[in-house]
């Protein structure tokens, strides 16, 4: 099966890296020439819960690639657009495109520009650190969740089950996807921006009474506009349900904050942002995720003043 990963981050990387041991012909689709080119050259390397040498094909030019069985998307969220739309060399009227991205918003765009005929949306439990370009430290395992976002069958998607699961990344399927986008997502809302805010690793997001209220607020929030919304989400109590993943992925820097301490934009328009936008459009008030999201924008625009 031939299949293309955009996007170089932790997840990518860590996603091209098990994919190309199973000697997969495997491309990894890069935005930035001369880090594509560094890759190619040395390869990937997984350190932490999974050791992995790999070469992987690397290129910024889509054209280089042509025609994939299946492209899998891990740019971020800000980048969904203008990444797909680059790939038309990649993308025909049989290939699988799976999103494995943070937040919403993220399926539609696809949706919008590809057709849901060939659209998948996922999540992941693995979770990685970028070290630097084609390095990465996997800090998480876990299983990844696949579907459509419509009612249509999977289809062809089975296949692309079947090869993750025996590249070593336990994966399943599920007829209700955006239960599990909503369900993700709203733990994240709750970690992600009060974790870039604070500096603090997940698990010291408890440590301090301020920073636990908050999240139970901002939680709180974005599950009344999922109730409102009659999304089913896969666990009972979603402010137990952060707070559970803060204990277990305690050591964890959040996305979020590694983006902010690398002076990067964040996707915070996609997660607390997203809650805001559905809150308003079901007349939901959203304090607190309105200011997580002014917070994290203020930071990010004012980079280049910060030592």
């Amino acid at each position: 099966m031939k299949v293309t990963i955009i996007g170089p981050g932790a997840i990518g990387t860590l996603l091209a890296a098990f994919l190309a041991r199973k000697n997969n012909e495997v491309w990894l689709l890069d935005k930035y020439t001369e880090r594509a080119l560094k890759i190619g050259k040395g390869g990937i390397r997984v350190e932490g819960l999974t050791k992995i040498n790999a070469k992987v094909k690397t290129t910024s030019e889509a054209k280089e690639i042509g025609h994939q069985d299946a492209v899998i998307l891990c740019v971020k969220s800000y980048d969904t657009e203008e990444a797909i739309k680059k790939t038309g060399a990649l993308v025909k009227e049989d290939t699988l495109v799976l999103t494995l991205q943070n937040g919403i918003g993220n399926t539609q765009i696809l949706n919008d520009i590809i057709g849901e005929d060939q659209v998948l949306a996922g999540i992941t439990s693995q979770a990685a650190t970028i070290i630097r370009p084609g390095v990465v430290r996997h800090t998480g395992k876990g299983e990844t969740v696949i579907g459509r976002t419509t009612k249509k069958p999977l289809g062809r998607a089975r296949v692309l089950l079947e090869l993750l699961n025996k590249a070593g990344m336990p994966t399943r399927t599920t007829k209700d996807i955006n239960s599990l986008i909503w369900s993700k997502l709203i733990i994240n809302s709750g970690i992600n921006a009060i974790s870039a805010i604070t500096r603090l690793k997940n698990g010291a997001l408890l440590d301090y009474p301020a920073a636990r209220e908050l999240m139970r607020q901002a939680v709180s929030e974005a599950a009344r506009v999922a109730k409102r919304k009659r999304i089913r989400l896969n666990y009972d109590d979603p402010i137990q349900k952060v707070e559970s993943v803060c204990k277990a992925s305690g050591e964890n820097l959040s996305s979020m904050l590694q983006d902010v301490l690398r002076k990067k934009k964040t996707e915070i328009d996609f997660i607390n942002g997203a809650i805001v936008r559905q809150g308003k459009s079901l007349n939901i008030a959203t304090t607190v995720n309105e200011t997580l999201t002014n917070l994290i924008k203020t930071i990010e625009n004012s980079y280049q003043q910060q030592q």
